[in-house]
């Protein structure tokens, strides 16, 4: 466990957050974020496929970005590698989402102060399936 890894701010997300934009998601079912998407649907949620080619994923709308999202977002949880992830950090903090969650594997510390001081909930390096299981 670690301070990116608040037990707090992976409640809020799990519990309080409806919308969740997955950055990186495509209609590829071999990638892990397909699969976290389904079970995102799976607990509830509703997903926001983000990706360059905006592709219709699981029965939802893509946008190529989240500034085009047209609706407000609560989580962005991003699947990028740690080099290219800070910017999404950046831009959910920008277009006003109330957290940010970067999967297993994804760390970029220089994002998670920024979005933390710009007061939004952020954890790094876990995935939604195991921290579910830890619930």
């Amino acid at each position: 466990m670690t301070s990116w890894q608040d037990p707090e701010a992976v409640r809020f997300m799990l519990d309080d957050c409806d919308t969740w934009a997955v950055v990186g998601l495509s209609g590829d079912p071999s990638r892990t974020a397909y699969h976290i998407a389904q079970l995102l649907q799976d607990r509830g949620k509703r997903i926001v496929p983000v990706h360059p080619s905006a592709e219709t994923v699981l029965g939802e709308q893509g946008y190529a970005s989240l500034a085009d999202v047209p609706f407000p977002i609560d989580v962005v949880d991003v699947f990028r590698r740690s080099e290219a992830a800070g910017e999404f950090a950046d831009q959910a903090v920008a277009v006003g989402a109330k957290a940010v969650w970067f999967q297993l594997g994804v760390v970029d510390e220089a994002a998670f102060e920024r979005t933390t001081s710009a007061g939004v909930p952020m954890v790094m390096d876990t995935c939604p399936a195991i921290e579910w299981r830890r619930h």
